[in-house]
């Protein structure tokens, strides 16, 4: 038997603010909120389905630089062109960590700058 990832832990300056992001990117719900500020969000189904669950952890520490670790997305129900225009309405941004231009993907940022890549491939 192998293991497959549950859950992603984020940590981030402004957990509801992220989180309201990434629902509305995935179209994922708030399954949970702690006292401490700690959201955790996921598919409609919850916890142990075949997507990970995210889980936003509040830090006041300053930003790590050079994270080793982004998300790739695919749209599941447009094109590229407009899943980009609807993530930059949600606020991500274009984001430059060196490409040439000539990528089939767009690099963006989360509002916390967190990079991410708009894949090119649609996901049903």
């Amino acid at each position: 038997m192998a293991s497959r990832i549950s859950e992603l832990v984020i940590k981030c300056r402004d957990p509801q603010r992220l989180a309201a992001f990434w629902c509305e990117a995935l179209g994922f719900v708030v399954l949970e909120t702690d006292d401490d500020g700690v959201v955790e969000v996921g598919p409609k189904e919850g916890f142990g389905g075949l997507q990970p669950t995210l889980i936003f952890i509040p830090v006041t520490e300053p930003e790590a630089v050079g994270l080793r670790l982004h998300f790739d997305v695919n749209a599941t129900d447009r094109d590229q062109d407009a899943e980009l225009e609807r993530l930059l309405k949600l606020g991500a941004r274009p984001a430059d960590i060196g490409q040439t231009g000539e990528e089939s993907w767009h690099v963006l940022a989360d509002p916390e700058g967190n990079v991410f890549c708009l894949l090119r491939g649609r996901l049903s």
